[in-house]
C-alpha cells in the first residue's frame, strides 16, 4: 500500500493531481484517517503495467458433482452426510480442499449431496459413497433405489 505522496513520487505528479486522480475515480484507495491509501494493483492497473504473473504450472482441473440419493431417511441421511463429511476432510492437498454440501428433502425422501473439487480427489469420495450404499453391507443393499 502507497501514500498519496508516493505515488506521486513515483509518477512525477504533484500531490494534488494524485489526490485529483482518487476523487474522481481514476485511482482506486482506501481511506485510513485522514489519509489515503493505494494499493500497487491499483497503480499498475492506472499506468497500465502488467500485473503480477499467473503463476507457471499446470492448470488446476476442478469438478462439480452432485449425487441425487431417492428413498432415504433421515437417520440414513445424518449417517451418509457425517461419512462424505468425513470423507472430504481426509483428502490430503490442503492447497485444493474438497468442498461438500448435503441437502435432505424429507417429503421426497430424497438427499443430494454436491462436491467441488479436484477430480481425482472428488472420484475417490463417490466411489467411496458407492461402496457405502451399495456394497453387501450397504446403507442401500437390496432396496433398488438410488442414483449416485
Amino acid at each position: 500500500m502507497y501514500s498519496v505522496e508516493q505515488v506521486a513520487a513515483l509518477l512525477g505528479l504533484h500531490v494534488r493531481t494524485v489526490r485529483g486522480y482518487i476523487r474522481a475515480g481514476r485511482l482506486p484507495a482506501v481511506r485510513i484517517g485522514k489519509q489515503y491509501r493505494i494499493a500497487r494493483a491499483d497503480l499498475d492497473a492506472l499506468t497500465g503495467r502488467p500485473g503480477p504473473a499467473a503463476p507457471a504450472g499446470p492448470a488446476g482441473l476442478e469438478v462439480s458433482s452432485i449425487a441425487q440419493l431417492d428413498g432415504v431417511d433421515r437417520a440414513t441421511a445424518d449417517r451418509l452426510a457425517t461419512l462424505v463429511l468425513a470423507g472430504a476432510n481426509t483428502h490430503h492437498d490442503p492447497a485444493r480442499p474438497l468442498r461438500v454440501q448435503t441437502v435432505h428433502d424429507e417429503e421426497r425422501h430424497r438427499m443430494k449431496i454436491v462436491i467441488l473439487g479436484d477430480a481425482a480427489a472428488t472420484a475417490e469420495l463417490l466411489r467411496l459413497l458407492d461402496a457405502v450404499l451399495h456394497g453387501p453391507d450397504g446403507l442401500l443393499a437390496g432396496r433398488g433405489t438410488g442414483n449416485a
